[in-house]
């Protein structure tokens, strides 16, 4: 979003990301850890559920054990993340926590929480010694639901965001906030899959009736 934006290049950002994901990979190999996509009901209460994971995880003996809601995806879905014991017990007790799915997600850690804290310096390093530019267009932050307002804001929200939950939920209401009676923007999903639509259409339906799904490898077999 930022190199489309403008204010990130090319070879810079993509090599923030390369030292990002093997710092992030490094840290997941350190705690035996994973997330859980789960589908609640109404009655779910997911920060109880996961309260008595880490209650559980004491028991076994495991010191300030993680488990917490990592990805805010639509109305009754989740993500959560942790230590591979808490997911575990959440799976065995779906039932108790009115949770109508719960599967482990094939991910090697525990993302957007604090066990990705090694993670943290090395990225906050790379992006010291790089340009950033205020974007041309409006990005919003996945840690606050909110647009990045200068270069400054953008060094320390993409640091943030290995350590902190995925608003995404509330990032689609920001993005999607109209006035009354104002129409709403055209949306283009571009590439393969049509998940984040599935998305939009749980938290705004109105913006996913001006939605469209474009598949490039289609439109590379009509080129052709």
């Amino acid at each position: 979003a930022h190199i489309y934006a403008a204010s990130l290049f090319l070879s810079v950002a993509l090599y923030a990301v390369k030292v990002r994901a093997e710092a992030m990979q490094k840290a997941s190999e350190a705690v035996p850890s994973g997330m859980l996509s789960v589908v609640g009901r109404r009655e779910a209460n997911y920060k109880f559920a996961c309260l008595e994971a880490r209650k559980y995880c004491e028991s076994l003996g495991i010191e300030n054990p993680v488990c917490t809601v990592s990805n805010y995806l639509f109305p009754d879905s989740r993500v959560i993340a942790g230590h591979l014991q808490a997911l575990e017990f959440l799976q065995e007790n779906a039932r108790k926590y009115y949770f109508k799915r719960a599967k482990m997600l094939p991910v090697s850690g525990a993302f957007h929480t604090r066990l990705m804290e090694p993670a943290v310096e090395p990225l906050a390093e790379v992006l010291k010694s790089i340009e950033i530019q205020k974007p041309l267009l409006c990005v919003y932050s996945n840690v606050d639901g909110k647009k990045y307002m200068h270069s400054k804001h953008i060094q320390k929200l993409l640091v943030k965001q290995v350590v902190s939950p995925v608003l995404w939920e509330q990032t689609m209401h920001s993005v999607y906030e109209r006035k009354q009676g104002t129409e709403f923007p055209y949306t283009y999903e571009v590439g393969p899959g049509n998940q984040l639509g599935a998305i939009l259409k749980q938290c705004n339906l109105k913006a996913w009736k001006q939605y469209k799904h474009v598949d490039a490898l289609e439109d590379e077999e009509e080129a052709e």
